[in-house]
């Protein structure tokens, strides 16, 4: 085990024995059933990718990329009972997904629907027209450090799973979490299993063995900062940190600045798609960026530049590592991650609150991005292009009910114009696409 990963562990161990200068969580706790809670949301998920245009291939043929939609429902269950009362508190949970899709989704695709094994190759038959998944979790507790094992949606920098689908990617593990000392989170797990959202399999992604790491601390009202590791066995090795400035303004208006960055190394049995390096041994990259946000009244407006370095692009989800493992701002349905690729952005939110209408948000943002190193697939070593473009036009409106029966039920529209140079598709990105999502969530609480 890596050292860092030795002394996080160290330290969550002394925590949980240290006297803490706030209350602590377990002696709180009010019991097994009185302290349990259930609920479902219901989920009808649609997303469109436009892409139907003709390119050449590496042979200069013609060739016609489909377009790709999905449309499904689902209902996603939680159930997770309080704490035993005592020094140590117990617990057990429930979590799981039930989904039908709508329509015949012959073009399904985008992660959305499963598909049957076809002639041996896991997920390449027809959809599933009725699917469930799930599993259960143990847990326990003393003072303000929790452990849990099971099924689990993982919200880790380094480890996270994707939650932009229909149903959330699934890892199954043990987590732990510490609390004891004010204003620092401690983390560390393994995990040996990775469900993405469109598999049946509970280990579809053939997760080996995955140790996470870190801690954040909030040194003030003003200031944030965190860091977080992980070692996926022959997969890669990875490094995330971040730090957070809220400047306060007149008229309750905030400056805000963040930085964030990782540091990735592939081992030889690691996944990539744009290294410019035949040498699969020795794989890096570094991504990094850094925004600033005004935020006045219902207005909101960032600047972001983001940038890579090394012989490939940040290239995850590739190898068990989180399909959302991004915390980046510079990410909408491209995440300007390319090889040695630079990128800005210019984001406006718009409350509507200001217009008397709370729960209506519109968010508008360009990115483009340049200097993208485009390798022939054939030969890594050698370039197509060092001067790739792209650039996408988003923008989303989500309207969140604040009152009545349907209170906290959501609908979201989301649209992405997204274009890219003609060295940069041809299997190696995403290519010109037109995408929309529409999302409508109806949470129910049962208790």
């Amino acid at each position: 085990m890596p050292k860092a990963q030795k002394l996080t562990l160290a330290v969550l161990i002394q925590a949980a024995l240290i006297t803490t200068a706030y209350a602590s969580e377990q002696s709180e706790a009010k019991g097994f059933v009185e302290d349990a809670e259930g609920s479902v949301l219901f989920r009808t998920g649609y997303i469109s990718r436009d892409k139907t245009n003709y390119r050449e291939n590496e042979t200069g043929d013609e060739i016609q990329v489909k377009d790709t939609s999905s449309v499904a429902q689902t209902a996603m269950v939680k159930l997770e009972s309080g704490y035993t009362k005592g020094i140590i508190g117990f617990g057990v949970g429930v979590i799981g997904d039930g989904s039908f899709k709508i329509g015949d989704n012959k073009n399904a695709g985008n992660n959305m629907i499963p598909r049957e094994t076809l002639n041996g190759k896991e997920n390449s038959g027809d959809t599933y027209d009725t699917w469930a998944r799930g599993g259960g979790i143990v847990k326990a507790r003393i003072s303000n450090t929790e452990v849990r094992y099971g099924t689990q949606v993982l919200d880790l920098p380094v480890l996270a799973s994707n939650t932009a689908r229909l149903v959330p990617e699934y890892f199954e593990g043990v987590l732990a979490t510490s609390r004891e000392i004010n204003g620092l989170e401690l983390t560390a797990g393994k995990f040996t299993k990775d469900q993405y959202s469109d598999q049946i399999d509970t280990d579809g992604r053939h997760l080996d063995r995955a140790v996470v790491w870190g801690a954040k601390y909030k040194f003030n009202d003003q200031i944030n900062a965190s860091y977080y590791g992980l070692d996926s066995k022959n997969a890669l090795e990875r490094h995330y940190v971040n730090a957070n400035y809220a400047h306060p303004l007149a008229n309750n208006s905030t400056l805000t600045f963040d930085f964030s960055g990782y540091h990735t190394e592939w081992d030889k049995e690691g996944t990539t798609y744009s290294q410019t390096t035949t040498d699969d041994s020795d794989r890096k990259n570094n991504i990094w960026a850094i925004s600033g946000t005004y935020n006045t009244g219902n207005h909101n407006v960032m600047l972001a530049y983001q940038q890579n370095s090394g012989n490939t692009g940040y290239d995850y989800g590739e190898n068990a590592d989180g399909g959302q493992s991004i915390y980046l701002p510079n990410s909408y349905l491209s995440d300007f991650i390319g090889n040695d690729e630079k990128s800005v952005q210019l984001q406006y939110t718009y409350n509507f609150a200001g217009l008397n209408v709370p729960g209506l948000t519109w968010t508008s943002a360009f990115v483009y991005g340049w200097d993208i190193k485009v390798p022939n697939l054939e030969d890594r070593s050698q370039l197509i292009t060092d001067s790739a473009q792209e650039r996408e036009f988003f923008n989303q409106v989500k309207y969140t009910a604040q009152s009545g029966f349907a209170k906290d039920a959501s609908l979201r529209l989301r649209h992405s114009y997204y274009r890219a140079s003609d060295e940069y598709q041809n299997g190696n990105y995403i290519g010109d696409t037109n995408e929309w999502r529409i999302f409508l969530d109806i949470p129910v609480k049962f208790f």
